[in-house]
């Protein structure tokens, strides 16, 4: 099989996986947070705390990927995401947080090790499709559970649906070890803890102006995204009165135009529309998406609601792939570390931008107030891409 064909395969295989893990939480909490004794609105914490875990892991990914080696890194990814959910499925609230703290350690790393395994197989004609096309993981993986978590939920409990992950996750983990030989062959076995700190990353993000911009946008955008797959579900099912079946359907519909969206914005970029004006008018369009949120009711018919959830994952989803894509092309040979420096300020935001939302619902202000403060926050970072 060629190289490239291979790394987006198994790239994207791992990508998707690790991504569903993260968005089963959501998709079970309207069953498993009364098991808890939580409120449903307390998903926001269990998705702060994974990204949480999360942001502390990628800074340091780059040392463990010269060192194991990009796929192994994705295997210990695969496991760490796999044990959260088990802990998850506990039905103790502890366990629970330890369980999303893991899945953090997990799905930190999993970006920085795909983005070193494709940026030295990648013709640079192709750069941000490839990147893009490997970024569906993260939609792909919100689709299955969107789709796939209910009826599990219905067929067999919550706590085995989470359990039926965390087994897919070790399959996968055993599945990919035949490539390992071939795409792990440039590791380097010499590589020390010295390789692992965390600060050189984020000196490197935080010196280098265009890494800086896309940094910033990252916070905001990858907190809208969060947003979207953490809250959708409860809001439609809380507010508009929607089944958990019809609400994670949305969410599916909503992770379907986050994949077409990241091929199709990779495509645009490698046509020649500039990145910066991609991801600018990205950020200003799921602002505008975010600001109709408030007004989605029992009244609204469901087609609408399907429609706005597409164009809604199309833009706050669909933005990844080119952002990452551009870090790599300005960081070449420092893409790891780069890669890593930039998703520990994304991964901040992704911790922080549901805390919004979360406190908007504890003050009694809704979930739509909540998306729209944090369409605040990604229409100026969206609007910073114009200005010189």
């Amino acid at each position: 099989m060629n190289s490239i064909v291979l790394s987006v395969v198994l790239t994207l295989l791992i990508q998707a996986m690790v991504s569903m893990a993260v968005f089963t939480p959501p998709v079970l909490a309207p069953v498993a947070a009364s098991a808890l004794g939580l409120a449903n609105s307390s998903v926001g914490l269990s998705t702060a705390i994974i990204y949480l875990g999360a942001a502390l892991a990628a800074p340091v990914s780059a040392g463990f990927i010269a060192r194991l080696g990009p796929l192994r890194t994705s295997q210990v990814c695969l496991l760490l995401v796999a044990l959260g959910i088990a802990s998850m499925a506990s039905g103790q609230p502890l366990a629970a947080a330890v369980g999303a703290l893991l899945i953090g350690f997990g799905y930190g790393p999993v970006t920085p090790s795909s983005s070193a395994i494709l940026n030295e197989r990648s013709p640079p004609h192709l750069r941000a499709f490839i990147f893009s096309l490997k970024q569906t993981g993260v939609p792909v993986g919100g689709v299955l559970a969107g789709a796939l978590v209910p009826l599990m939920m219905h067929a067999v409990g919550w706590r085995a649906a989470a359990l039926a992950v965390a087994v897919a996750s070790i399959v996968l983990l055993v599945l990919v070890q035949g490539a390992r030989g071939a795409v792990d062959a440039g590791r380097d076995r010499s590589a020390t803890i010295r390789g692992m700190r965390v600060r050189e990353p984020l000196r490197m993000v935080w010196r280098h102006p265009d890494l800086r911009r896309m940094a910033l946008a990252s916070f905001a955008y990858s907190g809208m995204q969060m947003c979207l797959g953490s809250y959708l579900v409860v809001l439609l099912h809380d507010v508009a009165g929607f089944s958990v079946t019809a609400a994670g359907a949305a969410l599916s519909v909503a992770m379907t135009g986050g994949i077409i969206g990241r091929i199709g914005w990779g495509i645009v970029c490698d046509r020649g529309v500039p990145p910066r004006i991609l991801l600018g008018s990205l950020g200003i369009a799921m602002s505008l998406l975010a600001f109709t949120m408030p007004l989605i009711g029992a009244a609204w018919p469901w087609p609408a609601v399907l429609v706005l959830a597409f164009c809604f994952g199309a833009t706050a989803v669909g933005w990844n792939g080119v952002h990452l894509s551009e870090i790599a092309r300005v960081a070449q040979a420092q893409a790891a570390a780069a890669t890593g420096g930039t998703l520990a300020i994304t991964y901040t935001g992704v911790v922080f931008m549901p805390l919004l939302i979360w406190g908007a619902v504890a003050l009694g202000l809704g979930y739509g107030t909540g998306f729209v403060l944090v369409g605040l926050v990604t229409l100026s970072r969206g609007l910073s891409f114009f200005r010189r």
